[in-house]
């Protein structure tokens, strides 16, 4: 984005200082997946072993689903247990739109038994029949074949989670951080609001999070000093493949929607990241107008922010 005379100019990194905060970026990335606790893992993986128990004791043990489908669905445990018996597991968006439902709600599928039948047959048409082989051959399962499946269901159950809830925390804890930096400088916290001009944004000193700055959604937006307007995004990119989509194809397409919107007079597009990139990716990104800060240096964040006083 070329310089605006009279504003601030965010950070415009070369290509060596892009190589060193990321070099800082991926080692900081490395040591959390080395240090995070395993008590995480344990804690989802006795806990979905408990489930998935439950759901063969309640079903004898797949065999008698017909009577116990009803129990299954409208049991939020059971019916993330159930679904991990295909192979792969089949999501929960895939499972309605592949049996047709348009509601899963307890009220729906006790009015709808065409319905609890498709959803049923919908995961054990792709039933996986290394772990249930019993079911498939019309037996009941040997103690040691029930055990390994009930473990192995346990385990892909306990990973999923463990990765969903990584990335959902990653995220959130990101915009926190940049939250308590802001709050730190003196920065008020707003209610969020729809933005269609900037004149309805935050105002100069003030901040809000998740709210629609033009036609895209902004994770932290920040009222400037000189009446700018700064819309964050918080991107933490767990691979080199990753960051294309979580920095190029998302945080650097909004940066160009958010400049033609508004004018590059009127706003500025930002970045915070942590996690892995490829330099080349960081160079396109800040080339595309997007203004590129970390989240193990906030406070460049906001000195820079501070700076816009001036």
């Amino acid at each position: 984005m070329p310089p605006v005379p009279g504003l601030s100019q965010p950070p415009w990194w070369t290509d060596e200082q892009l190589a060193a905060e990321r070099d800082i970026a991926i080692e900081n990335f490395r040591r959390a997946r080395m240090e995070e606790p395993l008590e995480a893992y344990l804690a989802a993986f006795e806990e979905r072993q408990d489930t998935v128990e439950r759901l063969l004791e309640t079903t004898v043990d797949l065999t008698r689903l017909g009577q116990s489908a009803l129990t299954i669905l409208t049991d939020a445990q059971l019916l993330e247990a159930f679904r991990y018996v295909s192979g792969p597991p089949i999501s929960l968006d895939d499972l309605k739109v592949v049996a047709n439902a348009k509601s899963l709600s307890p009220k729906t599928l006790e009015s709808d038994q065409g319905l609890v039948r498709r959803l049923v047959d919908t995961v054990m048409i792709g039933l996986d029949r290394v772990r249930f082989a019993w079911v498939d051959e019309g037996r009941r399962p040997r103690e040691d074949e029930r055990r390994a499946a009930v473990l192995a269901s346990a385990v892909l159950i306990a990973s999923q989670r463990v990765a969903t809830d990584r990335r959902s925390e990653g995220k959130a804890g990101q915009e926190s951080a940049v939250e308590a930096a802001l709050v730190a400088a003196g920065y008020v916290k707003v209610e969020p609001r729809t933005v269609h001009t900037i004149h309805e944004g935050p105002g100069p000193g003030e901040f809000c999070r998740e709210c629609m700055l033009g036609t895209r959604k902004a994770d932290v937006l920040v009222g400037l000093h000189d009446r700018r307007l700064m819309p964050i995004e918080a991107k933490v990119s767990n691979s080199f493949t990753n960051s294309i989509k979580r920095l190029n194809n998302d945080a650097a397409v909004k940066a160009v929607i958010w400049l033609d919107q508004f004018g590059t007079h009127n706003v500025v597009p930002t970045a915070v990241l942590s996690g892995v990139y490829k330099l080349k990716h960081l160079g396109s990104a800040q080339l595309r107008g997007l203004a590129l800060f970390w989240a193990h240096d906030l406070a460049r964040l906001t000195q820079w922010i501070e700076g816009t006083k001036r």
